[in-house]
């Protein structure tokens, strides 16, 4: 076990190097190629839908071509140079440096087993073919283009090739098939060997592309022509020096300086220089080192990028939200409540014990003046510590704003967004509240008009009686809501698992609960249905749940009534994870195309108020989930055109007078015309300005409407130009634009 232990550090040593070495073999044949760089521009989205170490390729690639002038940026990119090989580099790349981190991670753990092991090494043995292959290509091709005759001829020598590659794949699986892990290392090492070649190719081949007539003719004293061996292309024009990139020109300085005082003929040269990138050689740590220098003296100019989790959002983003906001404070202004607001974080105290499992997920500060906070998880919370704060009795507001989780983000799960909630505190009818808040969720989807959607809705008290009839512990109540509640990411079976293992039912109590827990329907007729059945007979013997299906019996009614009962489904499954839930639960599912998971959810929660003071205040509320349904229209607007402003008027000044622009546009300002003005010399430019930003109208003006005292009005969309008195148009704009003066 400690042979193997100790040959796995050593490949861990060996790939490492590699994985950086390799990347600045990529970066020469990018310029080599004139690659188009499109594929490095990655940025972090927040959902962890772009792994880090992609990030971190594109990164170092980008660093070592900074200010190249030869691999192009993505607009300016050719087409015919972005293949695979080159677009793949972050992804292959990056699973590179995954596999030697998962490696390196296990061999610090000593007691790991050679299946471990074992295992880490096979998976790194993939991704290195992978990196393999793609760097052969891009040999090939530098081959392809390269200057020097006879280097081809030396290539083929060597006899690298892809089947060479996955021949020693092949007697890596079959050894760990085998559980000879021994020899799975061996073969594995075999495979390192093979790319560790490619990839000094690669540097090799990239090099020549770049520097190769000019080095040798230097090398050879600029007598050109015939260089022992290898035939140097004779050029008709002197060779135009090329700007490489910041870091590699200082790596192919280095390669050169060790080349020029090493060997004649260029057989000789290549082997020194493969020899050069030979990890086992004296000069290869120096090489190394540099590499690493290069790309961590640079890390001011890495790409900036927002932390895990959170999101910057462009004009076309704001502008739909901006849009769904306003709709959504319509909907809430519609049902008379009040705006709130309250800090972004509370004392720790206020949130801690009111999530249940997620209280793991909030963020704690270091705070400097001695008080325990916490950025606020969510709205609902500091909702109730505002209504008992202040001794309130009765409350309908509601509030948009920024909440916290230290949560695993993923697509349309970010940890900062924004959520939007209305609730209702105080005594009213029975179930009426409920009824309205249900409601409201409703509206606001139907005014986002986001396509197809269900609310789900279940009792809590329906649930606490359904788990105490299949024999769950009362103490055990809201840990098993919590694994329930999975029911609609995970499937039954994972679910039990979670129940029997980790939380300690019997299986035949989690096969009871699971009985249950499928029940679902349309509500009017499921609620007969259980009143009816077997299940009912037994739910109607628990005071809780008969309570509960009485309740939900008024609500059903009551949304039959406001004809939006279509929506809703009376789903025993629901559980809402959340600790402080009293009665009635629901959340909001897509049914569209785009799965994004929950899209708003609420309940009603008698019992949370009163933690904060010494009456109990009911409520109840609901909250959407913004995040999710934004998701969901910028899908949706991916093909519709977005004006990221709300611009008017466009006034565009022929020639560099801003004071005659200033005078103009503040005048359309002061009677609230939206506008905006442009001051350059050619009318074209501000044509197209007006057309790509979608302004309705312009006011252009130039040096003979400055004489003769008027203003050519142009309206955009039928091209029609009319000629009108500078007087008249502040009055002339209001009328096309239909505004009161």
């Amino acid at each position: 076990m400690s042979s193997l232990l100790e040959s796995c550090k050593l490949m861990d040593q060996s790939s490492s190097a590699l994985s950086t070495v390799a990347i600045a073999s990529a970066a020469l044949s990018c310029e080599a190629a004139r690659a188009n760089l499109s594929a490095f521009d990655l940025t972090d989205s927040g959902d962890g839908s772009v792994s880090k170490e992609d990030i971190g390729v594109s990164s170092d690639i980008k660093v070592l071509l900074n200010g190249s002038k030869l691999a192009v940026s993505s607009n300016k990119g050719d087409d015919k140079v972005n293949t695979d090989s080159f677009s793949k580099i972050p992804v292959v790349y990056g699973n590179v440096r995954e596999a030697v981190k998962s490696l390196h991670s296990v061999i610090r753990v000593v007691s790991n087993s050679g299946e471990k092991l074992g295992g880490k090494v096979l998976h790194l043995c993939f991704e290195l073919r992978n990196l393999g292959e793609g760097s052969l290509e891009r040999v090939r091709s530098n081959l392809g283009s390269v200057g020097v005759e006879g280097l081809k001829g030396i290539f083929e020598k060597e006899c690298l090739s892809e089947e060479s590659l996955r021949n020693g794949v092949k007697l890596a699986v079959e050894a760990g098939l085998e559980k000879d892990y021994v020899k799975l290392v061996k073969d594995v090492e075999l495979v390192l060997g093979i790319v560790w070649k490619i990839v000094s190719w690669e540097a090799v081949t990239a090099f020549f592309v770049l520097e190769g007539v000019e080095f040798l003719n230097e090398k050879s004293g600029g007598k050109g022509g015939e260089f022992d061996g290898g035939n140097v292309k004779a050029e008709k024009k002197k060779k135009r020096k090329v700007l490489l990139g910041k870091g590699t020109s200082v790596i192919v300085e280095m390669i050169k300086d060790r080349l020029m005082s090493k060997g004649e003929g260029l057989e000789k040269i290549v082997e020194e220089f493969l020899s050069f990138l030979d990890p086992k050689s004296a000069d290869f740590d120096g090489l190394l080192k540099k590499v690493k220098e290069i790309l961590e003296s640079n890390e001011s100019r890495r790409i900036p990028k927002t932390p895990k989790g959170t999101r910057d959002f462009a004009k076309e983003q704001m502008t739909i939200r901006k849009k769904a906001f306003s709709i959504i404070t319509k909907v809430f202004e519609r049902h008379c409540a009040t705006a709130l607001d309250t800090p972004a974080f509370e004392l720790k105290e206020t949130l801690t014990g009111k999530y249940g499992e997620d209280s793991k997920l909030i963020y704690d500060l270091a705070d400097q003046g001695g008080e325990l906070c916490s950025l606020r998880y969510d709205l609902t919370v500091p909702f109730s510590r505002y209504v008992a704060m202040n001794g309130l009795t009765s409350f309908k507001r509601y509030h948009i704003d920024k909440v916290w989780r230290r949560d695993n983000p993923s697509k349309g799960r970010y940890r900062e967004f924004y959520q939007c909630d209305f609730d209702i505190a105080g005594q009213y009818e029975k179930m009426g509240p409920d009824f309205e808040v249900v409601r409201i969720l409703s509206e606001v989807l139907n005014a986002l008009n986001i396509g197809d959607y269900e609310i789900k809705l279940n009792h809590r008290k329906l649930l606490d009686g359904v788990l105490e009839i299949c024999g769950v512990p009362p103490a055990k109540f809201r840990t098993i809501c919590s694994s329930i509640d999975k029911l609609d990411k995970q499937s039954f079976e994972q679910v039990k698992k979670e129940m029997v293992e980790e939380k300690g039912l019997s299986v035949e109590t989690a096969d009871k609960i699971g009985t249950f827990v499928k029940i679902r329907g349309p509500p009017p007729e499921l609620l007969s249905k259980i009143m009816g059945g077997t299940e009912g007979s037994e739910l109607l013997k628990h005071n809780a749940s008969k309570e509960a299906l009485g309740d939900l019996s008024i609500l059903f009614d009551a949304l039959y009534k406001s004809r939006c009962i279509d929506k809703v489904v009376f789903d025993l499954s629901l559980a809402r994870g959340l600790d402080y839930y009293t009665g009635v639960i629901f959340e909001a599912a897509f049914k569209g195309g785009v799965q994004v998971g929950s899209i708003g959810a609420g309940g009603r929660y008698d019992n949370l108020i009163g933690n904060f003071g010494t009456k109990q205040v009911p409520a109840v509320g609901m909250s959407l989930g913004i995040e999710r349904v934004l998701t969901i229209m910028e899908e949706k607007a991916q093909n519709q055109a977005v004006r990221a402003t709300e611009t008017q008027v466009l006034v565009a000044v022929l020639g560099d007078k801003l004071a005659v622009a200033a005078e103009l546009v503040s005048e359309l300002w002061d009677v609230d015309i939206k506008a905006e003005y442009k001051v350059h010399k050619k009318v074209m430019k501000h044509i197209e300005y007006a057309i790509d930003s979608k302004v309705p109208w312009m006011v252009i003006v130039g040096e003979r409407e400055l004489n003769e005292g008027i203003v050519k009005l142009k309206n955009i969309e039928t091209t029609n130009e009319e000629v009108i008195p500078r007087s008249n148009l502040v009055g002339e704009l209001q009328q096309r634009l239909k505004l009161n003066p």
